[in-house]
């Protein structure tokens, strides 16, 4: 089921700037020339493993290489597994205030309603998608009764079963199994330590999940998204919105979940680059590869726009 353009009570979020513009503004940057023609990107980013080491610090140079992205007129967003409240902060630090933010694996699209990095920039829920999880819930409860379940509602709360320290859990509420399904999401996620990520591959192959989206992640997470719908798919959306040619879309990441925007990137002419420690399955997706995250492979690139 489809919610388009969901204006939802309470669904306008607050980005407000952080010192991290003040040292960009002080960065020159030597490769700009104000007298050469540029073409305009859409650039998306994946966060995990992309923009982000797994301690949650910033890539080596990212800031920089975003900022001079900015200043050479490409549009700079993030493409995201995480919800909005697991996003927002991400693009304090980068002081990034895009359009749009696609956020739960392409179920939600954030659009930017006013303000600006000076002020304070406000966020809508303007495209959300969500679906009935009752049976897949149910399904991969036989099959991992001791997992961590997650779901992420059409108005942004998230319902939970068990506490993660390393989950964000500003909106969310812990609740039984049962209440999990009592209304549409636009988002599953299961954690099983007892699980790799292997095991999970394994399991969605013999289980069959063939009326959702689903992506395998790191150390066995498994997000499940609604039928059809990945980052792609709500990208496809915002570069219609943004009147951006096909082959003007550069995207990045470095996990099974950004398969999609991949082929989608590569299908009308953009570039799709791999981040070098993704698994290889996904390097093989993707039609470039650059440095891994530790190395500063988005910076790589971007400099070289």
């Amino acid at each position: 089921m489809s919610d388009a353009h969901l204006p939802a009570t309470g669904s306008v979020e607050i980005v407000r700037p952080t010192k991290a513009a003040e040292i960009v503004e002080e960065i020159a940057d030597d490769t700009e020339n104000p007298a050469v023609a540029t073409s305009r990107l859409l650039i998306a980013l994946d966060v995990d493993g992309t923009v982000l080491l797994e301690d949650e610090t910033l890539s080596p140079g990212i800031l920089e290489a975003v900022a001079h992205a900015h200043r050479a007129g490409h549009e700079v967003m993030l493409a995201t597994g995480r919800s909005w409240e697991g996003t927002r902060g991400i693009l304090h630090v980068l002081t990034l205030a895009p359009e749009y933010v696609v956020c739960s694996n392409g179920a939600v699209v954030m659009k930017r309603i006013g303000g600006d990095l000076a002020d304070e920039t406000q966020y809508e829920r303007f495209h959300v998608e969500t679906f009935d999880p009752t049976e897949v819930l149910h399904l991969l409860r036989e099959h991992l009764p001791h997992a961590k379940y997650m779901v992420e509602l059409a108005d942004g709360r998230r319902l939970y079963t068990e506490h993660m320290d390393d989950w964000n859990l500003n909106r969310a509420a812990r609740v039984s199994f049962a209440e999990l399904s009592a209304q549409p999401v636009c988002r599953v996620v299961v954690v099983s330590p007892d699980e790799t990520d292997d095991d999970f591959v394994d399991l969605v192959g013999r289980i069959g999940l063939n009326k959702v989206s689903y992506a395998v992640g790191w150390s066995a997470w498994l997000d499940i998204a609604p039928h059809g719908v990945d980052k792609s798919t709500a990208l496809e959306l915002v570069r219609g919105w943004l009147d951006v040619d096909p082959d003007h879309v550069l995207v990045m990441g470095d996990g099974r979940n950004d398969v999609g925007m991949f082929r989608w990137a590569q299908a009308h002419g953009g570039r799709a680059i791999a981040m070098g420690q993704g698994p290889d399955e996904v390097l093989r997706e993707a039609g470039e590869v650059t440095a891994s995250v530790h190395l500063g492979g988005v910076a790589d690139v971007l400099r070289r726009l």
